[in-house]
């Protein structure tokens, strides 16, 4: 059953539960407005991720996420995280954000020109970041962004964490920020759907109990957790925990293949800019509820999101929470879960 029909059913329940009683004398008819507003409210979900949550203005953050900058600050408060690959084989992160905004988001680190195609799907979103190569700038200045950069903010918006060293020491002040944004009147694109919907898992897929994601410098594991149903994160061999001591895991992880090609750009030290294409279509696999589902994603123009569906044409739904996207041109590799507890796996996984 999807959301929408969710809570539809829910009010209707609701509905003719208020009514019975206003009937019988057990409640007023006055009631009715603000029971079912209750309801609806608390079952309110964010339309990126399906998180619980209101849609708000999106904030994106590039993060480090090179060894010295674990544990990163405010990951788990993300609607989605996008894994790209940087100069040396190297990954950086693309957090949005718009469920909640945390305090503090961090290490900042500087933007890409993949972010520029990457982030179009969302509209105007509010971007973050510690700066960028000098032929990039008029490039993102002039992008459909709001171009909030370190350049272009004070002390109290971008700080170094006096606990870390440089690079991976600069933490955006995330609140105080977005605040100063509405203030000023900014056109911000606020959450809303962007090619892909939420639902019961899919009667399709493998079952798995991890997979390897990997870039020329960089590795993820991402192992199912039966117990917390959701996917449980390594990075580079180590538990991916956050700052706050959260295990970082969403519950729905994307892998994304895509063309990864060297761009004009170049980083201070000589190395190669990778631009990764996310418009256009290619293949790809879903792992959601202890599956690997084999997917084509498509994304005819910059403008519009990313749709997911099987061989066959048919939708395929994200379990509603955190989702991360790795964007990678190296086919994962896949632990099965061993023959005997596969149908063992499937039916905890439906309850």
């Amino acid at each position: 059953m999807s959301f929408k029909k969710l809570v539809l059913a829910i009010v209707g329940f609701v509905l003719i539960a208020v009514v019975t009683g206003a009937v019988f004398g057990f409640a007023g008819i006055k009631d009715i407005g603000q029971v079912i507003t209750k309801v609806v409210k608390e079952e309110s979900r964010n339309s990126i991720s399906g998180r619980n949550g209101s849609d708000g203005p999106i904030l994106v953050v590039k993060i480090d996420d090179t060894p010295a900058a674990h544990p990163q600050v405010g990951l788990e408060d993300a609607d989605v995280v996008y894994i790209e690959q940087v100069e040396g084989g190297l990954t950086r992160l693309a957090a949005v954000f718009s469920s909640k905004i945390p305090d503090v988001i961090g290490p900042v680190r500087s933007a890409r020109i993949s972010d520029i195609e990457l982030l179009e799907q969302f509209g105007r979103v509010a971007f973050a970041y510690s700066g960028a190569q000098s032929k990039l700038l008029p490039v993102i200045a002039e992008a459909n962004l709001e171009n909030l950069g370190a350049q272009r903010q004070g002390r109290d918006i971008y700080a170094n964490d006096l606990a870390r060293m440089a690079p991976t020491a600069m933490m955006l002040q995330a609140k105080t920020l977005m605040s100063k944004v509405a203030e000023q009147g900014s056109a911000i694109a606020i959450s809303k759907n962007i090619g892909w919907n939420f639902g019961d898992i899919p009667e399709t897929g493998t079952v798995i109990s991890s997979v390897k994601v990997s870039w020329p410098a960089s590795s993820y594991d991402i192992a199912w957790s039966q117990l917390e149903k959701r996917w449980l994160l390594s990075n580079r061999g180590l538990p991916d925990l956050a700052a706050s001591g959260i295990h970082l895991g969403p519950t729905t992880f994307v892998i994304q293949l895509v063309s990864i090609t060297p761009s004009e750009y170049f980083d201070k030290v000589g190395g190669v800019t990778p631009f990764s294409a996310t418009v256009g279509s290619g293949k790809g696999f879903i792992l959601r509820d202890g599956l690997a589902i084999a997917a084509l994603w498509n994304r005819p123009t910059a403008e519009v999101g990313t749709s997911w569906t099987l061989p066959t044409g048919e939708e395929i739904l994200f379990a509603p929470g955190q989702i991360w996207v790795a964007l990678t041109d190296k086919q994962p590799v896949f632990t099965p879960v061993s023959t005997s507890n596969i149908a063992d796996a499937l039916t905890k996984g439906s309850k």
